[in-house]
C-alpha cells in the first residue's frame, strides 16, 4: 500500500493527498495572509480519520448484509467524537450511529454486521480501538 501527500507550496497550509488508486483529496487550510482566509478550506486531517473509520465500516456492513441477502437501500453513519483537552488532542471517544433502511431488514443481522465490521474486519477500527473508546448504535429508518 502506498499513498502520497504533496504540500501545495510556500505560504500555503493545503495538501493534496493521493490514495493507492490515484484518487485525490484536499486537506488543510489557506495561508493566514489570504484576504478571505478561513481556518479550514479543505478537510481537517482529524476529520479524515473519522471519515475513514465510517467508510471502512460502511463498506464492510454493505458487503456483509449483501451476503446475508438483506435488501439494504440506504446507509447513513453519523460520527461523534471527543478529543483530549491537551495536545495532541487525540480522540478519546468515538461513537458511530448507523441509520439503515431497506426492505424487511432484520435488525439483528444489521447489528451483527456492524459488530463484525468494527471488531473483526475494519482495519481503521482496529487501529483506532487501541487509542479511543469505540462505540456504536443502530437504528432502522422507515421508508
Amino acid at each position: 500500500m502506498s499513498v502520497a501527500l504533496k504540500w501545495t507550496g510556500v505560504g500555503s497550509k493545503l495538501f493534496v493527498g493521493r490514495d493507492t488508486f490515484g484518487h485525490v483529496i484536499m486537506s488543510g487550510s489557506w495561508a493566514d495572509d489570504e484576504p478571505e482566509w478561513q481556518e479550514w478550506r479543505a478537510v481537517k486531517p482529524s476529520d479524515l480519520l473519522l471519515l475513514s473509520l465510517a467508510s471502512c465500516s460502511a463498506h464492510d456492513v454493505v458487503l456483509i448484509l449483501e451476503r446475508q441477502r438483506q435488501k439494504l437501500h440506504d446507509l447513513y453513519i453519523e460520527v461523534e467524537a471527543q478529543n483530549a483537552p491537551e495536545p495532541p488532542y487525540q480522540f478519546t471517544d468515538i461513537h458511530l450511529h448507523y441509520v439503515v433502511a431497506g426492505e424487511d431488514l432484520d435488525l439483528a443481522k444489521v447489528e451483527r454486521a456492524v459488530s463484525l465490521s468494527e471488531e473483526k474486519y475494519c482495519s481503521v477500527a482496529a487501529t483506532v480501538r487501541g487509542v479511543a473508546n469505540l462505540t456504536h448504535s443502530v437504528a432502522l429508518r422507515k421508508q
